[in-house]
């Protein structure tokens, strides 16, 4: 028996309009706090490396707000850097989507009442001229009938039933009879959409990598089944005579388990699309061509180094010196005459009093020479000149064709109703007098079609 309460009274709330609303009001403030807030493009169970990196750039902002520190906690424990994957936002979507359901099953019977019984034989009352859509046309003979019916047919009312009673004949047309039923497909669509969007944000997968040239990145983290690498063959940026840029293309190659399963050449809107996996290229920058080598001549560093932070407007780069705790900072600079150099700075670990790293050295060098040891703390480092590296989305979304049956659905739910609304006409017909009412849906011209059905019984009668 309590059980049975409980249901009833749970089934009161998931139809209660009012509780809808009040879950779409706490969504939409999910959704305007996820776009005030930052959101990472990460979340921490994708690649905890990178969100701890993305943590990391918010606190260095947010260090000079009150209690910097403690908001960036709170923000991170609620989930506000990733509002659209956290397990409240997904209960929220989860309950309206059974709101939703509740209230299509609760309210479909009513519906379904509303448009399949109709009453044809209505009261004089009915027909009152006085009222909206109403009309009363003089008629005499046994035509009147026929000509009511050919009216109605020709005004597209093809369901007709007719009634006689007490000497009196009563006509009922049905135009778009079923047309009410169209909401269903729209509470469908909504359904679909939030689903999709739930599979999206549950099990979706987005990232950004950055790849030099000639190199590769894992896709996912590390160790992950079946992972992708991405190779980035080459990078394509050809100006227009004006300098600005005309394109920016990717020479790039997946590999799946050491095999290359994909190679294609992607554009902004021209992606690479690989079992449910979209590249897209998104942004690209420079790179140093370094080439690093301990005091002993052993080569422990040659490739690209990505320069994809900034420093007063200079492209920036950083990297951990393979071997030794020393990490180099280089930002790409010009010269006095105008030709590219590159200033480097070596920084030791941290002090752990004063929390300030040591600097190691600081030199500035020119496109293909060489350091002395001496000066560079041991390391001989060679720049050979400058890079590209290509930077790219990369999204899994099983959630996508959920959403395109939704946006159908959705698409076909307000044409029907809007551009195809239920129309209703009766007719009442005695030896001398026919009767005509009209009804419609709120948008449409009750009164200019009543009275073109009006119009069309005055020619069929004649």
């Amino acid at each position: 028996m309590v059980l049975a309460r409980m249901g009833a009274a749970a089934w009161r709330l998931l139809t209660d309009v009012r509780f809808a609303v009040v879950l779409i009001l706490l969504l939409a403030l999910s959704g305007l706090v996820g776009m005030l807030v930052r959101q990472f493009r990460v979340t921490k169970a994708d690649d905890p490396a990178r969100y701890e990196a993305e943590l990391a750039s918010v606190r260095t902002a947010w260090e000079g707000l009150p209690a910097g520190g403690l908001l960036v906690d709170t923000f991170d424990a609620l989930g506000l850097f990733s509002v659209f994957s956290t397990p409240w936002f997904l209960l929220l979507m989860t309950v309206l989507v059974i709101s939703i359901i509740c209230c299509t099953l609760d309210r479909t019977p009513r519906l379904w009442r509303s448009v399949r019984h109709v009453r044809v034989e209505q009261p004089a009352a009915f027909f009152d001229p006085s009222r909206e859509g109403r009309a009363a046309l003089d008629a005499s003979g046994p035509d009147s009938l026929e000509a009511v019916q050919r009216a109605f047919r020709q005004r597209h009312f093809r369901r007709q039933q007719t009634v006689t009673a007490d000497g009196v004949t009563y006509v009922y047309g049905d135009r778009n009879q079923y047309q009410k039923l169209a909401t269903l497909l729209t509470h469908a669509g909504l359904v679909l959409f939030l689903v999709g969007g739930a599979v999206t944000v549950a099990a979706g997968f987005e990232t950004v990598v950055f790849v030099g040239e000639g190199e590769t990145a894992p896709v996912q983290a590390v160790g992950t089944p079946g992972n992708l690498l991405v190779k980035n063959h080459a990078f394509f940026a050809p100006r227009r005579a004006d300098g600005s840029f005309a394109d920016f293309s990717t020479d790039l190659s997946v590999f799946r388990d050491g095999e290359e399963v994909a190679r294609e050449t992607i554009r902004v809107n021209d992606p690479l699309e690989l079992d449910g996996f979209v590249f897209h290229q998104n942004t690209f920058g420079p790179t140093a061509e370094l080439t690093i080598r301990d005091d002993a001549g052993a080569l422990v560093w040659d490739g690209p180094l990505l320069l994809d932070e900034e420093l007063l407007g200079a492209p920036q780069g950083f990297m951990t010196i393979p071997g030794t705790e020393a990490g180099l900072v280089t930002v790409l600079s010009n010269d006095a005459q105008g030709s590219p150099a590159l200033v480097m700075q070596g920084v030791g670990p941290a002090d752990p009093e004063s929390g300030e790293n040591e600097t190691l050295f600081l030199v500035t060098i020119p496109e293909g020479v060489t350091t002395d040891p001496e000066v560079t703390a041991g390391q001989s480092i060679t720049w050979a000149g400058v890079g590209s590296w290509s930077g790219m989305v990369i999204k899994q979304d099983p959630g996508q064709p959920i959403i395109w049956i939704a946006f159908g659905l959705l698409i076909a739910g307000l044409v029907l109703t809007f551009y195809f609304p239920r129309r209703r006409a009766w007719a009442r017909i005695t030896d001398s007098r026919v009767e005509l009412a009209f009804a419609a849906d709120r948008y449409v011209d009750t009164e200019g079609e009543s009275g073109k059905l009006a119009e069309a019984v005055r020619r069929a009668m004649r």
